[in-house]
């Protein structure tokens, strides 16, 4: 995993260049779910997943970049964004394609969530405290990572079931818009608060050794990132639509349920930034580890339900937000959990493998419903 992280470091260019030829030449072969069965197009469909995490991978190894030069909190924010962008391309692309998946943004947001806000997080907590036996983070970031995602958690997957306009787990045109412009209002102000009036909260803990200023790029190396950065992303938006077709030929073939496919989205977008995550838990940086997972959460649910929810509206199309009951029955146990995890400053392997316990039953639970 390790491995491939720095592969990518010294392949800046070739992996999306070679991610935008593939798609060039599946177009050319007229690459869709009707060929993935033909010789050419089973070849095609298994060079398809290693050339989109490559994409991934070289995407948020640019966005790291310019994080390095930017610092906290700002870089976090650069990798949450640009992993935003691949989520709603992935999403969309899966959703307008094919059978309807009106239900995809809501089992890919829980998943996300549930995998970070579980797996990620208390792997990362797991590793650390088995190397330095505890670890410290700011109290106040993480409460003002809580509290904001708990809220948007709750009104985006929980309300809709329970508002009358419309029966759930739907939401009336009226009330989707209410949501959108809500979600992103106050995202906006964690935002402020993040970058602007309160980024202290945020910031790697000086005991844990952290030098920014130590691995700073010359600004040829954030131009170049930044354009490849575009090229990267522009590859997964492309190679999306591919891939959408690939996992509902797959889904259908295993005969797995729908919320798999939420899931496998979530995976890939979250790979390479867990690898970040986990690296920074090794390395006694366990504010870092939690920047980028609670992050990751937040920008999920801030960004990718209403880009998501603003295309469906636009095509006139319903979007699944309710959660289903033992659903959410995991969702307010991980926000126990998280609030009692995060409330002191410090951690330990229990805490971690609390978390790793719950992960564990939403997996168990998404094939055995």
């Amino acid at each position: 995993m390790f491995k491939f992280s720095r592969l990518v470091a010294h392949s800046v260019w070739v992996l999306p260049a070679t991610a935008l030829f593939f798609f060039a030449l599946a177009s050319a072969y007229g690459f869709s779910g009707d060929t993935i069965s033909s010789p050419s197009g089973i070849f095609l469909a298994a060079a398809l997943f290693p050339l989109l995490i490559g994409a991934v991978f070289a995407a948020v190894h640019h966005a790291e970049v310019i994080a390095r030069r930017t610092g906290e909190p700002y870089g976090t924010l650069v990798l949450t964004v640009a992993v935003t962008v691949i989520e709603v391309a992935l999403i969309t692309s899966i959703m307008l394609g094919g059978e309807s998946s009106p239900a995809l943004a809501r089992d890919t947001v829980f998943s996300v969530i549930m995998i970070v806000g579980n797996g990620l997080v208390g792997l990362c907590i797991l590793l650390g405290g088995i190397r330095y036996r505890e670890q410290g983070f700011r109290v106040t970031g993480a409460s003002a990572y809580l509290v904001v995602l708990i809220v948007l958690a709750t009104l985006t997957l929980v309300l809709p079931n329970y508002t009358e306009a419309r029966l759930g787990p739907f939401y009336s045109p009226g009330q989707l818009v209410f949501v959108i412009l809500i979600t992103l209002a106050l995202y906006g102000v964690f935002l402020y608060i993040q970058a602007v009036r309160d980024r202290d909260y945020f910031l790697v803990l000086d005991t844990e050794g952290f030098d920014a200023s130590s691995d700073t790029p010359q600004n040829r190396a954030v131009v170049v990132s930044a354009t490849l950065l575009v090229l990267s992303l522009s590859a997964v938006i492309l190679l999306s639509k591919m891939f959408a077709a690939v996992v509902e030929v797959g889904t259908t073939l295993v005969g797995a349920p729908e919320a798999v496919v939420g899931v496998v989205v979530a995976l890939l977008v979250l790979l390479p930034e867990s690898v970040a995550a986990v690296r920074a838990a090794r390395a006694n940086q366990l504010q870092k580890s939690l920047n980028l997972a609670l992050g990751s959460s937040l920008a999920t649910i801030s960004l990718t339900i209403p880009a998501v929810a603003a295309v469906n509206l636009t095509l006139q199309r319903d979007v699944v937000l309710g959660l289903d009951g033992e659903d959410t029955v995991l969702l307010m146990l991980t926000a126990v959990a998280s609030l009692l995890t995060f409330g002191t400053g410090r951690t330990n392997i229990l805490y971690g493998f609390v978390h790793l316990v719950i992960f564990a039953t939403f997996l168990f639970l998404v094939f055995v419903p």
